[in-house]
């Protein structure tokens, strides 16, 4: 009796003739090249570092695209963002020592918005490994334990035969929901050493679909059925398992509201009459999740700024769908179901009753006219413009990567993401510099779309490197920089908390003139002219600054 396993195991004619007959000079380093072309990958982000030279000699043999950037935690960033536009797993190589650690805290970023990063570091020679000191350049005692604790899991090789394993296994757990960077960390003298291992062929890294349990959608079906005032939370889980479809079907069966969080802006259309946009740091919004009665929770752990810093008191039951099994129910008790979105979003709508309740778009308006209300009181209109000047400078189709910045919050809570997937911020872990290196990465991954990002001086600093590989690989990005000469809005928060700020206030370079010493175009702008400066240089081929010196304050959220 033949199985079907039997016959993916047996090589073609092909294959036998090509292990029988590899090509010669190969190392280490083309084993992990072979071994990314046969998963799929056609990019490769990162800079090079001595102990990680084989690798970048194979890349350059070989026809993958290889990113070069400046800093490892901007190449860090760049891959991020690259695989969250693409949904693959964006591989990023790393040196040994201070090149790997400088991409910790891109990685953290990773793991908080699971972005799928494919990590590959090199390692002292393996004759250093093995607890002790050696004294070789880059040395750690332990490298991989810096990154098992930010990372979704590590992969070390210690010979040649591993390298394919270790990448593919790394692979398939970057793509297995929850999403998520992993680490492959490889000795210097493995990657080096020639190998007669025949060529890498036909590697399969297939995810497995965390799909929910029957019994758990069927009693959510139920609840929703017959509840009276439902409600939706959607997260980024629902852009990252791409079901922002599935949910405005659910939504529209159900007749209920929903509100996206930060990291779910554009799973559901801005301006639907069931949509209570993303104001989740409002007390009027708060107030209308606590009123449901069945309150869905889908790809979100309701953490600090979802669950307003942790005021929102639910009075009903909640339904949380959450891949991420750490997650679950962490925060609220809930009806919890382990599970990727979409898969369980389909399930739901396989058994779900259809329900009729002509109040609830009447009651969504009457909330989000508490909100204009709110924030109109504030003389926030110089804010509420630019974010309007933005909208409509860029394309609807157009990824934006907003820095963690006075104008990125605003755009958090207040701007239209008229597609999924295409607003992204550094809010899931919070680190200053995100945005253009991540807009590079989109560029990369959408080369014939315009890419905005937007950053204050102060986390501008952290990039100004990238102007260089900007303007090296001819990338398609357009930064806006807001310019109020410090770290805006740890100014704001110090001197409400303390009366007066410190360390807040920066030297900075004239942006303008910096950036065309790099070969970048720049403009300086006003409020009044930024919608017009912002489509000419989306629309101009190439990378492009635009400088805004405007001093923003922010909207006053309410938790009481």
């Amino acid at each position: 009796m033949t199985h079907d396993h039997d016959l993916v195991l047996r090589p073609t004619e092909a294959q036998t003739a090509a292990a029988l007959a590899p090509p010669p000079g190969r190392t280490g380093g083309d084993l992990v090249v072979e071994t990314l072309r046969s998963l799929g990958a056609t990019t490769v982000f990162g800079l090079p570092g001595q102990h990680a030279l084989a690798v970048f000699d194979a890349v350059r043999r070989s026809d993958l695209r290889l990113v070069g950037l400046r800093v490892e935690n901007n190449a860090g960033f760049a891959a991020d963002a690259y695989g969250r536009v693409t949904g693959e797993a964006a591989p990023l190589l790393l040196s040994t020592g201070p090149g790997a650690l400088t991409a910790l805290p891109a990685l953290q970023e990773a793991a908080a918005a699971s972005a799928p990063v494919l990590a590959i570091s090199s390692q002292i020679p393996l004759a250093g490994l093995g607890g002790a000191r050696h004294g070789y350049l880059h040395e750690l005692r332990d490298q991989q334990a810096s990154f098992r604790d930010v990372v979704k899991s590590v992969h070390t090789v210690r010979a040649a035969s591993q390298i394919p394993s270790a990448i593919a296994a790394a692979w398939q757990s970057a793509l297995t929901a929850p999403h998520g960077p992993v680490w492959v960390e490889i000795p210097e003298d493995v990657l080096r050493a020639e190998t007669v291992l025949p060529q890498v062929t036909g590697v399969d890294a297939t995810p497995p679909e965390l799909a929910p349990r029957p019994e758990l959608t069927a009693l959510a079906a139920h609840w929703l059925t017959q509840a009276a005032r439902p409600v939706i939370v959607a997260g980024g889980g629902v852009i990252r398992s791409d079901a922002a479809g599935k949910l405005k079907q659910l939504a529209e069966r159900l007749d209920a509201p929903v509100v996206t969080t930060y990291g779910g802006k554009g799973a559901f259309p801005w301006a639907h009459p069931l949509s209570l946009r993303s104001w989740v740091e409002d007390r009027h919004v708060t107030d209308h999740l606590e009123d449901a009665d069945v309150l869905l929770v889908v790809g979100s752990g309701l953490g600090e700024l979802s669950s307003n810093y942790g005021t929102f008191a639910p009075r009903g039951r909640i339904v949380q769908i959450e891949a991420d099994l750490g997650k679950l129910e962490s925060n609220y008790p809930a009806l919890g179901i382990h599970a990727d979105a979409r898969p369980a979003l389909q399930a739901l709508l396989e058994t779900v009753g259809e329900r009729t309740d002509p109040q609830a778009p009447k009651r969504v308006e009457e909330t989000l006219t508490k909100v204009r209300t709110r924030i109109e009181g504030q003389d926030r209109a110089l804010e509420q413009n630019l974010l309007t000047a933005i909208r409509k400078a860029v394309p609807d189709r157009s990824p934006t990567f907003w820095d963690m910045t006075i104008l990125g919050y605003w755009a958090w809570a207040g701007f239209d993401a008229r597609r999924p997937n295409t607003m992204h911020s550094a809010q899931g872990a919070g680190g200053l510099g995100y945005a253009f290196p991540a807009a590079l990465g989109a560029a990369v991954a959408e080369p014939d779309t315009p890419v905005l990002a937007v950053s204050g001086d102060g986390g501008a600093m952290y990039g100004l490197a990238e102007l260089a590989t900007a303007q090296q690989y001819g990338l398609d990005v357009t930064w806006l920089i807001v310019d109020d000469g410090g770290y805006g809005i740890l100014r704001e928060y110090m001197t409400d908390a303390y009366g007066a700020s410190t360390a807040t206030e920066l030297g900075r370079p004239d942006f303008v003139a910096l950036a065309e010493s790099f070969g970048v175009p720049a403009v300086r702008s006003t409020p009044d002219t930024l919608t017009a400066d912002l489509k000419r240089c989306l629309t101009t081929p190439g990378p492009s600054v635009v400088v805004l010196p405007e001093t923003l304050r922010m909207f006053a959220p309410t938790h009481e």
